[in-house]
């Protein structure tokens, strides 16, 4: 089968979006499909294009048999709703203009949204080349920046639920990461036979208990002995990691040992760094992203891993991507969120599941951890155990490209 997977975020990049995307190219490709990814020059989340792609329209590279288009876009740091949707309209102008005639018709295309724009690309690619799609939703467009307050125009808000609706309809078929998507598009007039659920999940032979741990004092100056609790990823307006914060700021007499960790970018990264400095915080340090190789090594050094949402309501229908790997790697998780996440973290016994934005939970789970090592471990047990029976990145992707292959 020949596949084109339409998709604005790709490695180098680092993230939950490039992770799923990528692995899955390169099961479909080990499984004998011709994979071409329909990309844009890597700049997420600080928006520099790097030299090597700077000053280009478009560039053809390898991956192993993966072929990889990347195309020109207007390159923003991720914060600011317009720039950011200028970059987003950028790509899916760029992708039409370059590559809607090169290299031989697909089979099918696959368009994973964010970004809800790369979708229109794909449509039009649908139109012209006679090729059916594949509407991956990995976010809620537009509902999740309607949910978040961000989006108030009616008008617009109306518009663009106009096309969602539209590309949900033409798409030969939708795949959600979680049921709650599938619940919500469904629920709007589209047939839940023409929805699959691939949920997200952990490559378990990149993600291990067995990975090197790193040296925390060289790399991040946390001295030997600390507790160190971990928050890796995007620090963005989703996650409510200011409660994180004012846990710590508990935690800093009542328990001196405990450090945390943050790990990552993002549009919320400078407010959190002015409210540590307000807070004087000395347990709390922050770091820029690792390479994606060193994330399962940073997983295994860290004694907990935080997975936290903010406090609402549409947020209950998401799983974030990061749990699989903290479990893949026998850690513990304390997860602050409900709905979907909640009932498959509980069903693992690999965490605690609070109340999104809860600081006396947070810092109450903290403290059981931490007094008790057996039940530390045995949690972090539990986790890899159940990631590895249901949720294998490689077993995933099989299922993935068995509803396509039924659907051609």
């Amino acid at each position: 089968m020949k596949i084109y997977i339409i998709t604005h975020y790709y490695p180098p990049e680092i993230g939950a979006p490039q992770a799923r995307i990528s692995e899955m190219a390169k099961i479909w490709s080990s499984l004998g499909h011709k994979v071409t990814v329909l990309t844009g020059f890597p700049n997420h989340p600080g928006g520099i294009i790097p030299k090597e792609y700077s000053k280009k329209y478009f560039m053809a590279e390898k991956d192993g048999d993966i072929s990889i288009w990347r195309h020109w876009l207007y390159a923003t740091p991720n914060k600011g709703l317009l720039k950011k949707t200028l970059c987003h309209i950028s790509f899916m102008v760029s992708v039409v203009l370059l590559s809607l005639f090169r290299g031989k018709k697909p089979d099918v295309i696959i368009v994973t949204s964010p970004t809800f724009f790369s979708v229109i690309s794909a449509r039009i690619f649908s139109i012209i080349r006679n090729v059916p799609y594949v509407f991956e939703v990995r976010d809620l467009w537009p509902g999740i920046f309607i949910e978040l307050n961000v989006l108030k125009n009616k008008l617009l808000i109306k518009i663009l639920e106009t096309i969602e609706m539209y590309l949900y309809k033409k798409a030969m078929m939708v795949v959600t990461v979680t049921r709650g998507f599938k619940e919500n598009i469904a629920v709007r007039g589209i047939k839940k036979e023409k929805i699959e659920v691939i949920t997200n999940g952990a490559d378990i032979q990149k993600f291990s208990p067995e990975a090197e741990k790193l040296d925390f004092e060289k790399m991040y100056s946390i001295p030997k002995g600390k507790f160190v609790v971990l928050y890796a990823g995007a620090h963005g307006i989703s996650h409510g990691l200011e409660s994180v914060l004012n846990a710590a700021n508990e935690l800093m007499k009542k328990a001196p040992d405990v450090h945390f960790l943050f790990v990552g970018e993002g549009a919320e990264k400078e407010k959190l760094l002015k409210l540590k400095a307000g807070l004087n915080l000395s347990n709390v340090s922050f770091f820029g992203s690792i390479e994606k190789e060193m994330m399962c090594s940073l997983y295994c050094t860290c004694d907990i891993g935080l997975v936290p949402l903010k406090n609402i309501k549409g947020f209950s229908t998401f799983i974030p991507s990061k749990m699989f790997e903290i479990m893949a790697c026998a850690r513990p998780i304390i997860a602050s969120l409900t709905g979907e996440a909640a009932q498959i973290l509980n069903e693992s016994g690999g965490a605690f599941v609070i109340e999104p934005e809860d600081v006396s939970a947070l810092v109450s789970a903290v403290m059981t951890l931490k007094n008790d090592k057996e039940k530390l471990k045995q949690m972090g047990l539990c986790g890899y155990d159940y990631v590895k029976v249901h949720y294998d990145r490689e077993k995933l992707a099989q299922r993935y490209i068995e509803y396509i292959s039924e659907r051609l």
